[in-house]
């Protein structure tokens, strides 16, 4: 999972039932991380995302939220800054301790069709996911992902993680995608060849209603714990948004804000031009990171995909194909 990389927790805080299908996903890095973000897509909402350029002041984050309820839910972002302002987590702007601004950047989803109008994430969501982080967290129709469809099917949220020599690469998406996630006229996921994710893929065309998807959006978090910079941290958001071209088609629509945030810890080192391969071994290790960060984004949605529950009125592909997971079909 994400949190394979250390210093990286993750907590959700959800409504599902009684008019609800909304939540939020936070990605808390309270030692801070070098942030960067991609951007994808006609349909984007998103917030502090310009001050993750490199040529921009702030270094570092403290936090990434991800939430449901499109626009309306970037108000759980706030409640994210003050759950780290009590903690004095932030950029300092002053000579005492909470004296700081904490840096949120955040990116929201398209679920709103998914709860009764008027109920959609607020700060109190985003506070509620900070007080549940941790290293260990749910998958599924949990946080973002609770109201979350990928086509024809439910989606949800799912995280995969990868060793690459030192490094670790973590990712997590809240997979809601106007494309779909899975080859109808089989039931077999496109990034299946991506991972064992513990299923018999079917072979058969599932009966299912057609689903309009106006509005979609897939978000998430790569994080590793390399020292990189804000220019090389964006190659990895980058490079992740390949793995999410290769789980859903079509991707990145005009319809769709896929937004990718990167996490770098600075844990370890890259290689510098004062080894054996000389000024090509930094670049080199960088694009291995960049090819583990598509890998793992790729299977994060496919396990966000299988771990998700009917929710919604949007079947969930374990009702579709359950032989799949050694049921009856």
């Amino acid at each position: 999972m994400i949190t394979d990389v250390p210093g990286v927790l993750v907590g959700h805080h959800e409504r599902v039932g009684d008019g609800w299908a909304t939540g939020t996903t936070v990605v808390l890095v309270p030692d801070g991380a070098v942030g960067a973000v991609d951007q994808r897509g006609g349909a984007p909402g998103t917030r502090e995302t310009n001050l993750l350029e490199p040529e921009n002041l702030v270094q570092r984050v403290n936090a990434v939220c991800l939430s449901g309820g499109s626009a309306y839910g970037l108000a759980a972002a706030d409640g994210v800054m003050r759950w780290l302002a009590e903690r004095n987590l932030g950029f300092p702007v002053g000579a005492q301790p909470h004296e700081v601004v904490p840096i949120v950047p955040a990116a929201v989803l398209f679920d709103l069709p998914r709860s009764e109008w008027g109920n959609r994430p607020d700060a109190s969501f985003g506070y509620a996911a900070c007080e549940a982080a941790s290293e260990s967290f749910a998958s599924g129709t949990v946080g973002a992902g609770a109201g979350a469809a990928v086509g024809s099917l439910k989606g949800g949220i799912g995280s995969a993680s990868e060793v690459v020599g030192e490094f670790t690469v973590g990712a997590i998406a809240a997979v809601n995608a106007a494309g779909e996630a899975v080859d109808l006229s089989t039931g077999r996921a496109f990034a299946a060849d991506h991972g064992d994710f513990g299923v018999t893929w079917p072979s058969r065309a599932a009966d299912l209603p057609s689903r309009r998807t106006d509005l979609n959006t897939t978000i998430g978090v790569v994080a590793v714990d390399a020292a990189l910079s804000k220019a090389e941290a964006r190659r990895i958001a980058v490079a992740a948004q390949d793995g999410l071209a290769r789980a859903v088609r079509p991707a990145h629509t005009m319809f769709d804000g896929d937004t990718v945030f990167a996490l770098a810890t600075g844990a370890h080192e890259l290689p510098d031009a004062s080894g054996p391969f000389g000024a090509a071994a930094r670049p080199a290790a960088l694009d291995a990171l960049c090819s583990a960060a598509a890998r793992v984004f790729a299977r994060a949605m496919v396990h966000g995909l299988l771990a998700a529950t009917t929710a919604g009125g949007v079947p969930a592909y374990r009702d579709v194909w359950p032989e799949a997971f050694g049921q009856p079909g």
